[in-house]
């Protein structure tokens, strides 16, 4: 075109025309001409343009498009910047198209108003992108764009989905202070410099899938209000996400994290998912809460020394996760569950108001769990973490299941064992079981059939299954008080639940806890007792045992047969045992002529029988002597008195049976005294 036509196509012009100039090659000042010839007012160096079209056209200098407005479609396919891309404060009401377009310089887009959508799809940006503040109204897509040095959102505000899906930032991603409130897509984004997502807003979906984060990933105080998606993501350097707010569920699953991963007074509203993650490096955790449940299913943390102190309203669960060094986990919940944890190394679990599980867990080295008496502190302030998510629970420890578990580097403390499944753990003869560790105990109250009553004592919670399997009618078992067993509990026989007692027993035994222990050698008798692979003849040797002191371990029902033995000895003297009266020797002799010597015989005769009503033979004096013959006996000793034939029987039996009633009844006072 020749400058005469030039000047005629300019003065032609007028803010708002149309223009096309698809693949033109533009020089800066040709490009000041033609936006001169569409400004309405030169003070305001504001042109407003109508429909543009820029596709495939060259700008060798700056490209001063500097507060223009575009009415129209603004459609910049392909085209090449070479110099400043200056589009600071511009507003596009309609479609801006960048798609495939590259900025060799600055692009500067501060400010700038996208009314209709803003599309840069696979578009270069050679120099630094500088989108702060800039609002996006309608829908906004960088997919496949590449920011070479550096990319600036800080404070811009999409009113709709951004997409930045396999966007590769080079350099700094700067989207501090941004908001989104449609949904934010960097699926299989990298960032090979630092992203810094610092006190952004997401309303919508959050979607980090696969996104790579080569240098530090700041995500510090934001606040992610729709669902948070960083599944199979990877964060080279540190990844902070301290103090940012997760109003809805968010997905960490099979996240690397090669350093350290902060989450330190982070706050979880919905679920959050850590499954199969990796902390290659610390992972914090301190002061976060939890409303939902809390998942680490499958996470391997390789060197992170403590885990928490966390707050979790719901569930807490490490199934399957793998804990490389020593640690020490702060966690108060409502249930935590442990199935298959690997503890490599030494571990101590502090828990406060959880149910914990243990199933199949593996201890390589000593492990601690404890009931944390006190709230957890702030590690900064050192003031209590807030409880408002667990208020109206107990405090205390529950522990659920050690089923399939090697308890021998198991150490308990302070924990409730009243619903603990045992059965399936090995070695739980060396397992700790210190401080004030309950279990669960026999019904309460007398029966209602029958005057008696279950004696206290401790017992396990098979036990309890048991007797509930193995009574006429379940109903009658569970009224006194024994717990039903749930579907997934196994049907063990006596002698497994008796082999139980015995594991437990000892290990409560090697702690010196010997008044304790006896529970549970009673356990372990009364499993005997009703186990019918047991020989008939060792049974009721057990039978006699039991009724008679409780296997050893009942002072009062041993005593309250000696006394029962004791009186009806005595009656039985005062009645039948003792003679009328006690015999005198009689001394008889004869002398056959005088000088010879006189020879003398003493004998005494035998005793005789009382005769006569049984009322007039219970007297004083007989009752006294009767009750020094039963004394004498149950010491083991012989009183002297005489006593007719059935008097010395019964005293031989009492001498036998009444001084072993006495040491049982002593037996079972040094059961519970004994240190």
């Amino acid at each position: 075109m020749s400058e005469t036509d030039r000047i005629a196509y300019f003065a032609a012009l007028s803010p708002g025309a149309d223009v096309d100039h698809r693949g033109t090659s533009f020089t800066p000042e040709l490009l000041s001409r033609l936006l001169d010839a569409l400004t309405a007012d030169p003070t305001t160096n504001s042109p407003h343009v109508g429909d543009a079209r820029f596709e495939q056209a060259t700008f060798s200098g700056d490209a001063r498009f500097y507060r223009a407005f575009f009415s129209g479609e603004a459609r910049f396919e392909g085209a090449t910047f070479a110099g400043v891309a200056r589009f600071g404060e511009a507003t596009f009401s309609g479609s801006a198209r960048f798609e495939g377009a590259t900025f060799a310089g600055v692009a500067r887009f501060g400010e700038a108003t996208f009314s209709g959508s803003a599309r840069f799809e696979g578009a270069t940006f050679s120099g630094p992108a500088r989108f702060g503040q800039a609002t996006f109204s309608g829908e906004t897509r960088f997919n496949q764009a590449t920011f070479s040095s550096g990319a600036g959102f800080r404070d811009a505000v999409f009113s709709s989905e951004a997409r930045f899906s396999l966007t590769a930032f080079s350099g700094t991603a700067q989207f501090k202070g941004a908001t989104f409130s449609g949904a934010a897509l960097f699926g299989g984004a990298t960032f090979s410099g630092p992203a810094r997502f610092s006190s952004a807003t997401f309303s919508g979906t959050a979607r980090f899938r696969s996104a790579t984060f080569s240098g530090t990933a700041e995500f510090d105080r934001s606040t992610f209000s729709g669902p948070a998606q960083f599944g199979t993501a990877t964060f080279i350097r540190d990844a902070d996400f301290g103090g940012a707010t997760f109003e809805a569920g968010v997905g960490f699953n099979e996240v690397t994290f090669c350093s350290e991963a902060d989450f330190g007074g982070a706050r979880f509203e919905g679920g959050a998912e850590f499954k199969v993650a990796a902390f290659e490096g610390m992972a914090g955790f301190a002061e976060a809460t939890f409303s939902g449940d809390l998942n680490f299913s499958g996470a391997r943390f390789e060197v992170a020394p403590h885990l928490g102190p966390l707050m979790c309203g719901k569930r807490v669960v490490l199934d399957g996760a793998v804990f490389q060094r020593p640690v020490t986990v702060e966690i108060g919940a409502r249930h935590v569950s442990c199935a298959r944890t690997r503890w490599v190394s030494t571990a101590t679990l502090h828990l406060r108001y959880a149910e914990l599980d243990l199933r199949d867990a593996v201890f390589e080295y000593p492990m601690l769990v404890a009931a944390r008496p006190d709230p957890f502190v702030r590690p900064a302030s050192g003031a209590p973490l807030s409880e408002a998510q667990l208020s109206g629970e107990k405090p205390g420890v529950r522990l659920a299941s050690v089923g399939g578990v090697d308890a021998a580097y198991l150490a308990l403390h302070d924990i409730d064992l009243k619903r603990c499944r045992l059965a399936g753990a090995v070695h739980l003869d060396q397992m700790r079981v210190d401080g004030w560790c309950t279990f669960a105990t026999t019904p309460t109250g007398w029966n209602r059939r029958f005057p008696w009553r279950w004696s206290r004592r401790n017992t396990l919670t098979e036990e309890h299954y048991w007797r509930v399997r193995t009574a006429r009618h379940s109903s009658s078992a569970i009224a006194p008080g024994w717990m039903f067993p749930p579907q997934d509990a196994p049907e063990l026989k006596p002698a497994a639940v008796a082999a139980l007692y015995r594991q437990l027993r000892k290990s409560i035994e090697d702690g010196k806890n010997e008044p304790d222990a006896a529970d549970f050698y009673y356990g372990e008798c009364e499993m005997r007792r009703h186990d019918t692979t047991r020989p008939f003849g060792e049974r009721v040797l057990l039978t006699a045992y039991w009724a008679l002191s409780g296997y050893g371990l009942r002072a009062a029902r041993a005593l309250t047969w000696l006394v029962t033995a004791m009186a009806a000895t005595i009656m039985a003297m005062v009645l039948w045992g003792l003679p009328v009266d006690d015999p005198k020797p009689q001394t008889t002799g004869q002398q056959v002529s005088a000088g010879q010597n006189l020879k003398l015989t003493t004998d005494t005769p035998d005793p005789r029988n009382p005769t006569g009503p049984l009322s007039e033979r219970v007297t004083t004096e007989r009752f006294d002597k009767a009750v020094r013959v039963v004394i004498n006996s149950v010491v083991f000793r012989s009183s002297g008195q005489d006593l007719t034939t059935f008097g010395t029987y019964t005293e031989m039996l009492s001498r036998l049976t009444e001084p072993v009633l006495l040491g049982l009844a002593v037996l079972a006072v040094r059961s519970r005294v004994k240190r």
